[in-house]
């Protein structure tokens, strides 16, 4: 294990020497939908004047935000006081890209030394070191008409970090304290039959605590940033990565816990070219923990036009080389940041998991952004076009509509979703291959064989007011038993399943929703007022109706909860 990590960070040591003589570097905005959603409005809404870049690949950067908020103020000033806010608070946020040292500023700060800045508890501001330390804080309350009335909540503390050094380093950490108490059907996912330990979504390593009905764990993230040179950025540390201009992102997703990785970006021009090495968890499972496995990931991003972005996507997934899955997968051939490692994998004769995709946004009329994901896992194009649903013709689809100041009403915005993935789409010969991390999906939380459709309302009436309505549906199939175990059960859902043609006996014949037919609806509304910078008063309402082919597992859950949150995204378990 030692040996594994040496060998993953020796690369990361000679770039760190080569970023002697770096340009400033800062971090980045963490992942949040929500703050994806302003921002991509201001991407909309310019028109061919896009001042964001490359938006398909997030965390966004903060010196791109600052360009896109900048260029934004003054058309904003003619629009609505909603959106000048808009535009404020991430002007306010990033405060340490201006000149003028009045950005940001507090009108009344606390004891003349805490929050003299609006987002910083503490700030530090030289001309070689940048500090801002900020409590985190969400405590969420609520019920549940189901068979128990045990109160629900989220309680979590902590404190976000970041800043930089010299201009040549940028620097970010999050850490926090959980205790949860989820919905029933939330558990029904963090307690997966043949695991033994609780997989909470999105999460690392977890504990069961008040006779397992609830979950403790501890959250924590963090990464360097250097420049090697004007057009090269790195990127180092443990974190996430998203990949997609939808709600859902069939490439690479926030699903999973938290990894550690190396990125690689080169922006030169019109393209952007991004090189991901990340460290994975290949899961826990009868009570043994599996070694890591590598992920190697390449992504070039084309602005055809200032409003048309196309991307090409490609992923190696690889797994421990011997059958106890104590070694670890490392191969050198894949340092090589040129894309289509797929051809190396063949080179080697190699069993690793591949996956390659297209991506493309188009934002038209000032109004309106057109998005899809096309993913290939396997392909043969004679069993395609003989429709005869060959298990091995793996394929995924995502096409999307967003619709900003929708009907001619300011500030509301609209956006339509479809997610349509084959059967044992991401699923490969062992769990050591396939495109999970501890023991959760990397890409979509439903993993594969369903088709999803989502709609999204979000109304802001007012400068701190956000309303979000969603909903979602899908239909999928899911197996007798769901135990990782019992291949002989295998009808492509289950991405901790192995694929192998004998395990299963769907070699032909194969189609979105078989085995056990199975339709989800969800309905949530989320309220948040924000009282002070990053500051939200939230309730949120939900209604999810699980419909089965077999009765015990129908399942319908009606949710009501309220709290606070502070410097932290929405937990919302939609799935």
């Amino acid at each position: 294990m030692k040996k594994s990590i040496t060998h993953f960070f020796v690369p990361v040591i000679v770039l760190f020497l080569l970023a002697l003589r770096t340009s400033a570097q800062q971090a980045y905005l963490p992942l949040d939908p929500e703050k994806h959603h302003m921002l991509d409005r201001m991407d909309i809404l310019s028109g061919k004047n896009s001042k964001l870049g490359h938006s398909s690949y997030k965390p966004y950067y903060r010196p791109n935000i600052q360009m896109a908020s900048d260029s934004a103020l003054e058309n904003y000033k003619k629009t609505s006081k909603a959106d000048s806010f808009q535009v404020n608070f991430f002007r306010n946020d990033q405060w340490e890209l201006y000149a003028n040292d009045s950005v940001g500023n507090s009108r009344k700060p606390f004891f003349k030394e805490f929050y003299r800045k609006k987002n910083s508890l503490l700030h530090v501001r030289k001309d070689y070191f940048t500090l801002q330390i900020s409590p985190v804080l969400y405590l969420n309350a609520g019920r549940q008409t189901a068979n128990n009335n045990d109160l629900l909540y989220i309680n979590t503390r902590g404190a976000e970090i970041r800043g930089s050094i010299d201009n040549k380093i940028g620097f970010y950490f999050f850490a926090a304290d959980n205790q949860m108490m989820m919905q029933d059907y939330a558990m029904q996912k963090t307690v997966l039959p043949g695991f033994s330990d609780p997989v909470v979504p999105g999460e690392g390593f977890a504990k069961y605590f008040k006779g397992n009905k609830g979950v403790d764990f501890i959250t924590a993230r963090g990464y360097f940033t250097f420049g090697i040179t004007k057009h090269i950025k790195v990127q180092m540390g443990h974190d996430k990565n998203f990949i997609g201009n939808g709600y859902r992102s069939l490439f690479l997703s926030d699903n999973a816990a938290p990894y550690s990785f190396v990125k690689i970006i080169t922006e030169v021009g019109k393209f952007r070219y991004t090189n991901l090495w990340a460290d994975m968890n290949a899961g826990y499972m009868n009570g043994q923990r599996y070694n890591n496995k590598i992920f190697t990931m390449h992504h070039l991003s084309y602005n055809a036009r200032p409003n048309l972005n196309i991307g090409l996507f490609e992923s190696i997934m690889q797994g421990p080389k011997d059958s106890a899955a104590t070694s670890t997968p490392w191969q050198l051939s894949y340092l090589n940041p040129v894309i289509f490692s797929r051809y190396i994998e063949q080179y080697q004769g190699s069993n690793d998991n591949s996956m390659l995709g297209i991506d493309l946004k188009w934002n038209f009329l000032h109004h309106f952004s057109f998005y899809s994901q096309v993913l290939l896992d396997e392909f043969v194009l004679h069993e395609i076009t003989h429709r005869t649903g060959w298990w091995g013709n793996k394929q995924a689809l995502q096409l999307g509509l967003k619709y900003v100041n929708a009907l001619g009403v300011k500030n509301l915005d609209f956006q339509a979703e479809m997610n349509y993935v084959r059967p044992y789409m991401y699923s490969h010969q062992t769990n050591f291959t396939s495109y999970t991390h501890y023991n959760q999906a990397l890409a979509h939380p439903l993993g594969a064989n369903f088709v999803e459709w989502i709609g999204i309302a979000r109304y802001q009436p007012s400068k701190r007011l956000f309303l979000t309505g969603k909903l979602f549906y899908v239909k999928t199939g899911e197996d007798s038993s769901a135990t990782v175990n019992n291949l002989t059960n295998n009808n492509g859902g289950n991405i901790f399943k192995s694929y192998d043609p004998i395990a299963h006996a769907n070699t032909y014949g194969n189609k979105v929703g078989q085995g056990i037919a199975t339709d989800i609806m969800m309905v949530s509304l989320q309220v948040s007022y924000m009282l002070r910078h990053n500051f939200y008063i939230d309730l949120y309402l939900q209604y999810r109706n699980k419909t089965s082919a077999i009765e015990a597992r129908n399942l319908t859950t009606t949710y009501a909860s309220g709290g606070i949150r502070w410097n932290i995204p929405w937990r919302v378990q939609e799935y």
